[in-house]
Order: C-alpha cells, then structure tokens, then sequence
C-alpha cells in the first residue's frame, strides 16, 4: 500500500454520480492509502478554495451538469489544487476542452481501477515535488515544514493551535474569517457549539504577533469575525 505525503493531510475530493462507481473509486484508493470524501461539486470547489483537498477527481457529466465552467472558475480564482476529470465524453475535443478548463488529467469511462489509481497517484507526486513549504504576508512568515513562525524578523513561539490558526489566516488574507469557520476548519467542530476558544486563542495569538503601537495584524470585525491585516502583500513559497 502506498501513501503519498500530502494525501496524509488533506483528502482526495470524488464527484461523481454513479454510486456504485464512486465506491469502486473509493475503495480502490483507500486501499493504496489515500483519504477519500465524496462530495457535491459545490463542496468540492469550497474545501479547494480553503487549501483542504490533495486533489479533485471530477465526474463530467455531474447530475446533467458540465463541471467544466466550476473547473475554468476555480483557476480563474488562481486555485491550483490538482484536478483529473473523468468523462463519458471521451472525443479527442471534449479531452483537449477538459485540459483547457485546467484538468491536470483525463480519463474516459470505462476505465480501469489500477489505471485511475496510477493517475491520481502520479498527480500527487507531482504537487508533492512541488508541495508548498511557506506562507507570508507582509512581515509574518510561517515555514509550514519547521512549523517556525517569524514576525518582523523575529521568531516567535506559538502553541500547536496558535499556528494552526494563523496558517488559516495566512491561507486567506484580507478576507472576513467567521467564528465558525475556525471552530469548524481549525478544531474540526461540526456542530453548533457556544464557546469562547476562538477569542481566548485570537487573543493570546495576537500578545505574541502584535507590535507596540501598531494596529493588530488580526482586526475583529464588528458582528462577523476576524480579518488577517493586509498592508502591501502575500507570498506562498515553494
């Protein structure tokens, strides 16, 4: 059984609409090691846009609808997780305007389970040589390897949690982050939950990354969240 680094992390995103099928998929790559969630087009465009999928594998059509334009939009959105698209559409046309959307790979059906499983296993090698090693966002740099955590130039200490919310923040600079997105992404809590953890740790977060006499580097917005400051730029480092 093989297991690849980044599938260790993140899961492998099925959509397809052939139950069965969709089983054979799972099993055989659960049985080379890889985590395997099915889920609807939708939500697998969501988890890719927060950097938590290894790879999609993308049934077309899905339910009577062309994935292609979801495809085309997340790499307008500059979304580079690994994509194989597997298709009864299976001209020489309809492949090349699958590599156009932004697959990474095509596979026609029918196809053979070993075959699937070499091809996604070769994707994942691919992004694995490849794999990214550093975030940074104006002053503040996380090594996601080393799990260090410089500021300024200084490195600071941070809990395992601390840095697992500020690798959040990093990932999605200048946006609103909702309480329930941390609750539900960084502790893995899937149902309702009435807590103070998330501003008891944003607080202790920002004693450590926060300069005297300077704005926060994590704005509370008013009724929302949180926001990662953004003053000139971001940087994700391979």
């Amino acid at each position: 059984m093989t297991s690849n680094s980044l599938a260790d992390r993140r899961p492998v995103l099925l959509v397809e609409d052939e139950r069965e099928f969709a089983f054979e998929i799972k099993s055989e790559l659960e049985n080379r090691g890889h985590l395997v969630l099915l889920t609807s087009l939708a939500e697998a465009a969501d988890l890719a846009r927060m950097g938590d999928a290894a790879l999609l594998i993308l049934g077309r059509p899905i339910f009577g609808v062309d994935c292609l334009p979801t495809l085309r939009m997340l790499r307008n959105d500059g979304i580079k997780t690994p994509v194989l698209v597997i298709s009864i559409m299976s001209s020489v046309d309809e492949r090349v305007r699958g590599l156009k959307a932004g697959g990474d790979d095509y596979l026609a059906k029918p196809l053979a389970m070993a075959e699937l499983g070499a091809r996604v296993e070769a994707l994942l090698r691919r992004l694995d040589g490849a794999r990214l090693t550093k975030l940074e966002v104006d002053d503040v740099e996380l090594d996601l390897i080393e799990r260090i955590v410089y500021c300024a130039g200084t490195k600071i200490e941070l809990s395992s949690r601390e840095f697992d919310i500020l690798e959040y923040f990093l990932r999605r600079p200048g946006r609103v982050i909702t309480r329930a997105m941390l609750l539900q992404d960084v502790w893995k809590y899937h149902f309702s939950i009435e807590t103070d953890v998330v501003d008891t740790h944003i607080s202790n977060l920002r004693k450590k990354i926060d300069t005297h006499d300077v704005p926060s580097r994590i704005l509370s917005i008013r009724k929302a969240g949180y926001m990662l400051r953004v003053a000139h730029s971001s940087r994700e480092l391979s």
